[in-house]
């Protein structure tokens, strides 16, 4: 499998985005330029795909007469054929994405992209440096008219008609879909053709269909050396789209430049705006966004990721709205793991999502509480019963054999059904069908139980019982770890001793540990010593049976591996934990973690997913990044974990009257932002 290319994302707070390659070739059938969620955060569709850019000069011509192209872009076609562009000799992301050309005379093009928060559009700009005279920018766009996770091909059901006015051109491929509004200060001709075979390597590499087919509806010719060249698209009739379209090209450029300039100034860090990204509108409320490019909001990633995205970024306010939207879909205990589409009826196929929900409420009180934010009696009342009715829920039994056992844990799982978080599946096989009592269910569980006693009194033996049986059950003396799953298969006593990473939320990642002392610190070096690389924790230790060292093949190969030893990046933030709550929060192991933990993700930062962290990564050297390469929960955590250590650091250097270390991201305390307001494929 080939490595991922460094991708780039501009992600609209609707669901929808553009995204691509910083070398330019589409590689993925996500990689499009505008990407619109018609019932935010779904039914995702692309609408335009791309372009094709290129330079034309007055006089210079081709061999048959025609205008000499010097082209910015580059595009991939069958049979591995990648078309010719100038050099790239800058790029940046910051505040956006922007390139840097240098064409045959050694004039510099720059072109940039930027999507508006809250609005389905995108905007670009180009500028010539010490243009010549007459020096010409044309741009050619792709259209499809396709769901996001589709490919699209040549039919004669799509309109290649336009309606054309000043600055203006409306193109609707397809009469059930929202037409593409676009807005420039150029030319417009006319000029339908397809263009056939753009090959996507990364859908060849992944197993899937990899070729489509675009029609190019004309092209947008732009005087370069007069102003500079710039170009609005939108979904006709979705957000804000109408409003930011009604002006000059021009004027329209200016505002959302200074509006998205000044709005993304005032993040604290280039990762606090990452962040931003996967908070998205849901109806009248927020939700996140597991990860771009497949995702859409799933409720396991939710309830992990808010900790970090919303709680270690002082977004308090938009944790609460969260909790409050998700607070309402509460059935038999249960909560949904995922929504497909709205009107559709939700999953509820995961036995964690529901008591990570509980962690991140009982977080997010503590937190309104610290920074004195005042909750309504309806909010707080809709929040504990919530945790209550999850409680009960569990307690009594519901869905998937999910039930407290008389030994106070909680029993889960039916065959066929994969209901961790270590969920793939292919066809009727679950890889890692863990049916019993897994090790982080109960972590999960014992937490639950005992932020539920604070609330109401019955809980607290049930906290008791169970704690003294995770400690007698789960222990295993031979090892010096923990067992993945006690009762597997359903067989009373049957355990799981595989070494994985799941026992170290029995330490660390959760507001309660259940280990201390001497058996807490085994666990972790077990972990440290067999599972830690740079990017993450291993799903499982090299030696055990089933292990795999890369994510690669096909996707029954891929999701074989899935959780096999392919490392997760998420897992670190409770790793980091632990490391300080088993040797001491000192200002001496608060570094090495930096060292070891924080320092590897950040300089991750500037590969795969440009600014994100990925989902996963191969378990052995060089550890490529697989996977989705913008995950939520990956951001999350290593934002809550760097808080955790910046605030650590602000505290001992005021108590000592030390000179503050200034923690990593620049700033001493997290910084408020700004609240402006598919299919799960894992790769």
């Amino acid at each position: 499998m080939i490595p991922a290319p460094t991708e780039w994302l501009e992600a609209d707070g609707l669901g929808g985005f553009a995204s691509g390659t910083v070398a330019g070739p589409r590689a993925r059938r996500y990689h499009a330029l505008l990407n619109v969620a018609l019932t935010p955060p779904t039914s995702r569709v692309v609408l335009v795909n791309g372009f094709d850019a290129w330079i034309e000069r007055p006089g210079l011509r081709g061999a048959r007469g025609e205008p000499r192209r010097e082209f910015l872009t580059a595009q991939r076609y069958t049979p591995d054929v990648t078309t010719k562009a100038a050099p790239l000799v800058r790029f940046s992301g910051e505040p956006w994405p922007s390139w840097t050309w240098r064409l045959a005379d050694g004039t510099e093009v720059t072109g940039e992209l930027v999507v508006p928060r809250g609005v389905a559009a995108v905007a670009l700009r180009w500028r010539a440096e010490q243009a010549a005279p007459g020096l010409r920018l044309v741009v050619r766009p792709f259209l499809s008219g396709r769901d996001l996770h589709a490919l699209h091909s040549r039919n004669a059901a799509l309109s290649t008609e336009a309606d054309v006015a000043p600055e203006r051109v409306r193109w609707q491929t397809y009469p059930s879909l929202p037409a593409v509004l676009s807005l420039s200060n150029g030319s417009y001709v006319h000029a339908p053709v397809w263009y056939r075979n753009f090959q996507l390597d990364l859908e060849r590499a992944r197993g899937f269909e990899f070729t489509e087919d675009l029609l190019s509806p004309g092209l947008i010719g732009f005087d370069l050396s007069c102003s500079p060249a710039v170009w609005l698209l939108g979904a006709e009739g979705l957000e804000g789209v109408e409003e930011v379209l009604a002006v000059r090209p021009l004027d329209a450029w200016r505002a959302v430049e200074r509006l998205e300039r000044g709005r993304r100034a005032r993040f604290a860090s280039p990762l606090h705006r990452a962040a931003d990204g996967y908070l998205v509108s849901r109806g009248a409320g927020k939700t996140i966004i597991a990860g771009y490019p497949w995702f859409t909001d799933w409720g396991r990633d939710t309830f992990i990721a808010l900790r970090g995205l919303c709680l270690a970024t002082g977004r308090v306010d938009e944790a609460r709205q969260i909790l409050l939207a998700w607070a309402d879909t509460v059935s038999l205990g249960m909560l949904p793991n995922r929504f497909v589409d709205q009107g559709d009826a939700p999953e509820f196929n995961s036995v964690d999502a529901s008591l990570w929900y509980v962690i991140a409420a009982s977080e997010y009180l503590r937190a309104a509480e610290r920074a004195g934010h005042r909750m309504s009696r309806p909010d707080r009342l809709a929040l504990e019963s919530a945790i209550q009715r999850i409680l009960t829920g569990y307690a009594d039994g519901t869905r998937y054999g999910i039930a407290m056992d008389e030994d106070g844990l909680l029993r889960c799982g039916v065959p066929g059904v994969q209901l961790t978080w270590m969920d793939a599946k292919v066809g009727d096989w679950v890889v890692t069908p863990r049916i019993g009592k897994p090790v982080e269910v109960q972590a999960l569980w014992l937490n639950a139980l005992r932020i539920g006693g604070s609330l109401d009194p019955r809980w607290a033996p049930l906290f008791e019982r169970g704690l003294g049986s995770f400690g007698a059950r789960f222990w295993n003396a031979e090892r010096g770890c923990l067992y993945d799953v006690v009762d597997a298969d359903g067989v009373s006593g049957r355990v799981d001793p595989s070494l994985r990473p799941n026992q170290i939320f029995a330490v660390g990642g959760l507001p309660f540990p259940l280990l201390e002392g001497d058996r807490a610190e085994r666990v972790f070096e077990a972990v440290r010593g067999a599972l830690l690389t740079p990017l993450g924790l291993r799903t499982l230790a090299p030696g055990e049976p089933g292990y795999s060292p890369r994510y690669e093949g096909g996707p029954r190969e891929r999701d074989g591996a899935y959780h096999q030893g392919t490392v997760w990046p998420w897992l670190i933030g409770a790793f980091a934990e632990a490391w300080l709550r088993v040797q001491g929060d000192t200002a001496v192991v608060r570094a090495e973690v930096r060292r070891t933990c924080v320092e590897p993700l950040l300089r991750h930062l500037e590969e795969a997913g440009l600014g994100h962290v990925s989902e996963i990564a191969d378990a052995e050297p060089p550890h490529t990044p697989r996977g989705c390469p913008f995950q939520a929960w990956s951001v999350g955590e290593l934002l809550r974990i760097t808080s955790r250590l910046d605030a650590a650091d602000a505290i001992e250097a005021a108590e000592t009257g030390s000179a503050p270390r200034l923690p990593r991201f620049g700033v001493p305390e997290p910084a408020a932002a700004p609240a402006r307001g598919g299919e799960k494929v894992r790769a």
